[in-house]
């Protein structure tokens, strides 16, 4: 079975994350995000994954390589400009088979795809989009369904008065390749959700109705959500098992002199100074260094990073090779970009971000 990925955004709202890390490779729990989609897939049968991409493609590519020690073999289709969902789709239409999944590249979720398929071949239908119930379906697009299970309509982002439904459209489809046959000429953008969906409308169009967990990690608030999740077991992830097995603590090639709390993971090479504490909710990449008395809380803290003594950081994301140093408080959602530095007694709060290779001196902030 083939799947193809849409990657090639390029997560402006993820920055100053994504000014230097592809957005399909972001580490999720210390993985890149996209080898999570990549094992759910591969857990429903999917051998071959194409990835659309665009933005910064070659770190994408130089990253995954060809697929093998993801258990897939990987293409890759570059975008010579966004085209869209629709249009990226066309572009890659000379690759795929005559049935396929396609999927929104920035979705952590553990639907069960194989029986998303077999309801496709069961209704003969044309396309079959996997739908989520959500609490508050006024930001979304709302999809309603006949009682065959057919698409009725599309609602554009409804007022609570017209939200007689809350299933959404998940991002995960189940598509025959005759859906190309409508379509605009290769190069054309085209956006699969306005141009192509409604109409199919009474022609082969179908909702399935996931039960699992879904979540768009596309920013800083969700993307911190989507580590937890996979960190406490809320999704269902290899990684996930793993850290079951292991009481909810991985720190192997680590050293852990300070205390870690549940759920915790902590990367090979990082070093963890006596009376730091670590934890709960916290990923901690490769050759982190944690100084003495630090305490890291629901934050997730990438590659060769130095937090310095006496530092707090909660609920918020520090990227690879930045440097806090003493006596400094990060906490609500704040973003720092790979290589910042942060001098001693800075306080920073309330979603700011410091973009990739800024200094700021010591004492220069207490916002």
């Amino acid at each position: 079975m083939q799947a193809l990925i849409l990657a090639g955004g390029e997560g402006t709202r993820l920055r100053p994350l994504t000014s230097t890390i592809p957005k399909p490779v972001v580490p999720l729990a210390n993985r890149p995000h996209i080898a999570f989609m990549i094992d759910w897939l591969r857990r429903h049968g999917v051998d071959e994954v194409i990835l659309s991409c665009g933005f910064m493609a070659e770190g994408v590519r130089h990253v995954l390589g060809d697929g093998a020690s993801l258990g897939v073999r990987i293409r890759y289709v570059d975008e010579p400009t966004p085209l869209g969902t629709g249009g990226a789709l066309r572009y890659a239409g000379d690759l795929l088979d005559e049935r396929f999944f396609m999927l929104n590249g920035d979705v952590l979720c553990d639907f069960d795809l194989s029986a998303q398929l077999a309801q496709h071949e069961q209704t003969g239908a044309t396309g079959t989009l996997a739908l989520h119930a959500v609490e508050d379906p006024s930001a979304y697009g709302l999809v309603h369904l006949n009682d065959d299970g057919s698409v009725r309509e599309f609602l554009e982002k409804p007022s609570s008065d017209e939200s007689d439904s809350n299933l959404i459209n998940a991002g995960a489809y189940v598509l025959n390749r005759s859906i190309l046959d409508d379509m605009a000429p290769p190069g054309t953008n085209i956006s699969i959700e306005r141009d192509v969906f409604p109409k199919l409308v009474g022609h082969g169009l179908y909702g399935f109705v996931g039960q699992g967990y879904w979540l768009d990690i596309g920013t800083p608030e969700r993307y911190l959500e989507g580590n937890f999740d996979i960190l406490e077991g809320n999704v269902e992830t290899e990684l996930g098992k793993a850290l079951e097995d292991g009481r909810r603590v991985l720190a192997e090639g680590a050293t852990a002199e300070g205390r870690l709390i549940a759920p915790t993971l902590i990367g090979a090479g990082s070093s963890i100074a006596r009376g730091a504490i670590v934890g709960g909710c916290v990923a901690l990449g490769r050759d982190v260094v944690v100084e003495a008395g630090a305490h890291i809380e629901r934050s997730v803290i990438l590659d060769g990073t130095r937090i310095g003594a006496h530092t707090t950081v909660r609920a918020s994301i520090v990227g690879r090779a930045a440097e806090i140093g003493d006596h400094c408080h990060l906490d609500g959602g704040v973003v720092l970009g790979e290589g910042a530095r942060l001098g001693a007694h800075n306080t920073l709060r309330a979603g700011a971000r410091l973009f990739p290779g800024v200094s700021l001196p010591d004492g220069a902030m207490r916002f």
